[in-house]
């Protein structure tokens, strides 16, 4: 396994201060167990939120929570193509994703259940994806949206993203669920 290459990133591993506060939200060693407990925790929420909640704006935020769950599919799946891009060594400067365009667009609103699963089997497949990388290509950066960015980093951003908008949705449906199997059965 990857345990090694999979640590926390060094600051010299990616350049914006957005990248830096996602990452900073993400506690432990290796990111491969941080993505993997949060299939559990993504899981777990969505099992205790009600359709009345999932398809309430919750002020001031803008987006129901079925829409903050749609950004989350739509943010693993680019976080996906990005990693494999770097992890292939394609150096080639990547555009900035604008995640408001595409939830403007409401192009995939569709069954709760479904959004859950595909966040579920969109996570399962990057994981698969940074397991099977030589440890070398952990190291591999490129340039997205003008800021330096490796595949490390990049694992950790998309674990840091995935927190904070779980968090977020815990705060809004005032409800808390054990992050991972051991919080579950300790309790």
């Amino acid at each position: 396994m990857n345990r090694i290459a999979s640590r926390r990133p060094t600051a010299n591993e990616y350049t914006s201060s957005y990248h830096k506060s996602l990452i900073d939200q993400v506690q432990g060693g290796c990111v491969l167990n941080t993505l993997e407990n949060q299939l559990f925790w993504l899981c777990e929420l969505a099992s205790h939120l009600s359709t009345e909640q999932v398809d309430k704006i919750h002020p001031p935020y803008g987006w129901t929570i079925r829409q903050v769950f749609e950004h989350c599919a739509d943010a693993e799946r680019v976080f996906g193509y990005r990693m494999l891009r770097l992890a292939a060594g394609d150096e080639t400067s990547l555009p900035a994703w604008n995640e408001n365009d595409y939830a403007d667009s409401r192009f995939g609103l569709g069954n709760f259940a479904g959004l859950v699963s595909e966040i579920g089997h969109l996570r399962q497949a990057n994981l698969l994806l940074l397991r099977r990388i030589v440890p070398p290509a952990w190291d591999r950066a490129a340039n997205i949206d003008g800021e330096k960015v490796t595949v490390r980093a990049l694992a950790w951003i998309a674990a840091g993203h995935l927190h904070h908008h779980l968090s977020i949705v815990e705060t809004r449906c005032g409800t808390s669920v054990p992050r991972s199997m051991i919080e579950a059965t300790s309790d």
